[in-house]
């Protein structure tokens, strides 16, 4: 099976991108990461699109991730990202399947 990649983008008004940025990385990343289980989890900064930000949490396949989704602990985690930026963040996801992986 695939490894399955759960992508979320946010957009950040610029006026809170520097807390949002320390928020993320010692705050919702670590947690995210102990409730989906997950292989690895990346954080990027497009240099393309000014205030969008991306979080990609990897898993062994699409049932590892459906089942990560489905802790009851992922509700608790979604709530306090609307809790913590009820205003300025805009956010979408995306569940996704490696279609090709190519190395140097």
């Amino acid at each position: 099976m695939p490894k399955a990649v759960f992508i979320v983008r946010a957009v950040v008004a610029e006026s809170l991108r520097d807390k949002f940025d320390r928020w993320y990385s010692t705050d919702h990343l670590p947690w995210a990461f102990r409730i989906f289980q997950c292989e690895k989890a990346w954080r990027l900064w497009s240099a393309v699109e000014p205030g969008v930000h991306y979080a990609m949490y990897r898993f062994a396949d699409m049932k590892v991730l459906e089942a990560g989704l489905a802790r009851a602990e992922f509700k608790d985690l979604v709530a306090d990202f609307d809790r913590s930026w009820p205003e300025g963040v805009t956010r979408t996801w995306d569940k996704t399947t490696l279609a090709e992986e190519r190395s140097a």
